[in-house]
């Protein structure tokens, strides 16, 4: 398959395989991948140590993010911003910053953080969201943590509930509303194969529509 010309930005059910469809996209399109792989760009770029990021990933602690997005967070008298920030700002600065350049530099294949909304006013972003039904994502959770078997589907509820608040507190819209997004899947009914190959069709008719 042939590299494309957008930018694919997944936002994801915990237990959806959000992860796993990104990064057979990304190979099908020869194109780069970034999930947590964005945390230690992040943290080389910033030089902010990169446990940091992965202890505030995605996890609502601030309205930084949504104040950076809207132009109004602090500044010093130069225009740069205050590097009197606490840490937790600077963190999610680093990780603004980081996924701008990652969309500037071309097509590649983001998962969560917030990409869709940093990279809104992109052209050729198109913004995915994947759900799974609550046996296939416990079935795929149990087989990569350490978890009790009783204990996995309230695991699987608290960290989507940790993403929404991190996803509506940070930006102007409602994760998993199904308007934000160019396309939203059930991974449950096309397994994950069927899911990249639908979302790759997808992209290839976007791309060829906006031609003519």
């Amino acid at each position: 398959m042939s590299s494309i010309r957008s930018i694919i930005t997944i936002s994801r059910e915990f237990g959806s395989g959000g992860r796993e469809v990104g990064k057979e996209l990304a190979k099908a399109f020869d194109i780069p991948f970034y999930d947590k792989e964005l945390l230690e760009l992040a943290s080389k770029e910033s030089g902010i140590c990169e446990e940091l990021f992965v202890r505030n990933d995605e996890s609502h602690t601030n309205s930084f993010l949504f104040s950076l997005v809207m132009g109004s967070y602090p500044v010093s008298a130069d225009g740069r911003l205050n590097p009197d920030l606490p840490l937790n700002h600077k963190i999610f600065l680093a990780q603004f910053d980081t996924i701008k350049k990652l969309g500037e530099q071309g097509p590649c294949v983001i998962v969560g953080r917030c990409a869709d909304y940093v990279l809104r006013n992109m052209p050729n972003v198109v913004d995915i969201f994947l759900m799974g039904d609550m046996a296939d994502k416990k079935q795929r959770i149990l087989g990569r943590y350490d978890i009790e078997k009783n204990k996995v589907e309230d695991f699987i509820r608290k960290t989507d509930k940790r993403r929404a608040s991190y996803y509506n507190y940070y930006t102007d819209m409602k994760w998993g509303n199904s308007s934000n997004y160019d396309l939203c899947v059930n991974t449950s009914r096309l397994g994950i194969d069927g899911t990249v190959k639908l979302i790759a069709e997808y992209v290839r008719l976007r791309e060829d529509r906006a031609e003519r």
